[in-house]
């Protein structure tokens, strides 16, 4: 977490979403893409505090393109291979870890603001 020269609290973290399929030609393949996330004020709080590497969570918000090319952005990782990113500004963070590890929802910092979804019935 870090502070405007305002004053006002900003939070960044990677999210990694996975997915899954078979290939025209039967193999398995996985696939990860990852998304930056920035939250601000209250939120960051709270996310600065409850949030750790592995911690499950959906997020709500607005979708951020590079300002030179208005896409992910784009970048080389160290073994030379191509890589993307999307930015997120968050609205909503609601974590997914079990209550005793994490608050059940934050709505632009406000605590239990919706009813916690069960893991079972998100449907992505």
């Amino acid at each position: 977490m870090r502070y405007t020269p305002s004053g006002q609290a900003v939070t960044s973290f990677p999210v990694a979403t996975n997915r899954t399929y078979t290939d025209s030609s039967g193999q398995r393949v996985k696939e990860t893409m990852w998304f930056r996330v920035s939250t601000w004020g209250k939120l960051a709080e709270n996310c600065n505090n409850y949030l750790r590497k592995g911690s499950k969570v959906l997020v709500e918000g607005r979708l951020t393109g590079d300002t030179t090319t208005g896409g992910p952005r784009i970048w080389t990782r160290q073994d030379g291979t191509p890589g993307a990113s999307f930015e997120i500004t968050a609205s909503v963070i609601q974590f997914l870890d079990s209550r005793s590890d994490s608050p059940a929802e934050m709505d632009d910092g406000i605590p239990g603001a919706g009813d916690h979804i069960p893991e079972d019935e998100i449907p992505f």
